[in-house]
C-alpha cells in the first residue's frame, strides 16, 4: 500500500516506520528540523517492542508532491486539524481511507467536513511515545495499539487492509467492533487526565494516591461519562469507574501529553478534551463544573505559554 503519514510527529514516526520496514511504501509528510533528520540521517525507533533503523526514508513538506495515497494516517494535533485536512486534500483520491488519531472525539467530522464523506475512519492510538530529538522516536513501553473502525459498524476490506498490514508490521492493530463507544471510552479518560495532570504539573501516581485528588479524578470523569451517555446510543454504563481501574495500572510516573506540551511552551488541546466536555454537556443539558473550571484555567496556555 501506499500510506501518507500526516503529522510526522512521534506516533506518525512510529507507525509509518513499522509500516516501512514492513515493506509497505511510506511517504512522511514532515517539516523542519523534522524533515531535515527524515531525509538525511533516517528514522531511528527506540522501543520496548524492539528497535529499529531506517537510514533512507521518504519525506517532503508538500503534500502535492506525495501523490494520492491508498491510506493516509492522520496523527496532527486538534488544533492543526483543519488546517492539515485542507492541506493533505492533493494526497486523498476517490479511495483514499484516513484514519484519524487525535485525542478527544471531534477531529473524524471535522477532517471528513474537508475532505469529503466517507473518506474518513476514526481512529484510537493507544501508546506512549515521544520525540527525544528529531528523526527519534522513544516508545518504552511493550505495547502500540492503534484500533479504528467504520462508523457503520462494518468489516470493510478497506480497515482489514489495514489492519492486516499493521499486524504484520508487528503492531497491535485492532478493528473495533463499535469505534465510537472506543472514541469516548478513551476521551473520558484523556480530558480527566490531561486536565489534572497539566493543572497540578503532578504524575499519575502521586495525584490517585492523595484522596482528595483521587475524588476529583473521579468526579470529572463521571461527568464525562454522562455527556458519553447522552451523545453515544447504547454507550456503556460506569466506564468511567473501569477506567478508574485501568489507571492504576499505568506507571506512577505516567502523565498526559498536554503536561509536557503546556511545561515546553507549546499549544495545548484543552479545546478538544475538556472545552468539549463543557460543549456536549451543556447541549445536553448536563452540568459539567469540574471540566469547566479545567478548561477556564488551563484556557491562558491554550495557544503556548501566556506572554
Amino acid at each position: 500500500m501506499r500510506i501518507a503519514i500526516m503529522g510526522a510527529g512521534a506516533l506518525g514516526c512510529y507507525f509509518g516506520g513499522r509500516l516501512a520496514a514492513a515493506g509497505h511504501e511510506v511517504v512522511f509528510i514532515a517539516r523542519g528540523a523534522q524533515l531535515r533528520a527524515l531525509t538525511t540521517t533516517g528514522l531511528r525507533i527506540e522501543s520496548g517492542k524492539g528497535n529499529l533503523t531506517l537510514k533512507a526514508v521518504e519525506a517532503t513538506d508538500d503534500p502535492a508532491k506525495a501523490g494520492v495515497a491508498d491510506v493516509i494516517l492522520f496523527l496532527v494535533k486538534n488544533y492543526h486539524v483543519e488546517e492539515a485536512a485542507r492541506q493533505m486534500l492533493p494526497m486523498v483520491g476517490p479511495h483514499t481511507m484516513i484514519i484519524t488519531g487525535q485525542n478527544g472525539v471531534s477531529a473524524p467530522e471535522r477532517v471528513e467536513a474537508i475532505t469529503g464523506k466517507g473518506s474518513v475512519v476514526p481512529g484510537v492510538v493507544r501508546m506512549p511515545a515521544s520525540l527525544p530529538e528529531p528523526g527519534v522516536v522513544l516508545h518504552n513501553a511493550d505495547f502500540d495499539h492503534f484500533t479504528f473502525g467504520e462508523t457503520d459498524l462494518t468489516q470493510s476490506a478497506r480497515v482489514t487492509a489495514l489492519c492486516n498490514a499493521l499486524v504484520q508490521a508487528g503492531t497491535m492493530g485492532k478493528i473495533s467492533e463499535n469505534i465510537l463507544h472506543e472514541l469516548w471510552f478513551k476521551f473520558i479518560m484523556q480530558a480527566s487526565f490531561a486536565s489534572i495532570t497539566a493543572l497540578t504539573r503532578l504524575n499519575n501516581g502521586p495525584l490517585r494516591e492523595n484522596p482528595s485528588s483521587a475524588q476529583l479524578f473521579k468526579d470529572s470523569m463521571a461527568e464525562a461519562q454522562r455527556v458519553a451517555e447522552a451523545e453515544v446510543p447504547g454507550f456503556p454504563k460506569e466506564n468511567d469507574l473501569k477506567l478508574w481501574n485501568f489507571l492504576g495500572h499505568l506507571p506512577p510516573a505516567s502523565h498526559a501529553s498536554m503536561l509536557d506540551d503546556l511545561l515546553r511552551g507549546k499549544p495545548i488541546e484543552i479545546d478538544a478534551l475538556s472545552g468539549d466536555v463543557v460543549r456536549r454537556g451543556k447541549a445536553h443539558g448536563i452540568p459539567t463544573p469540574i471540566h469547566a473550571v479545567f478548561e477556564a484555567a488551563l484556557r491562558p496556555f491554550e495557544f503556548g505559554a501566556p506572554a
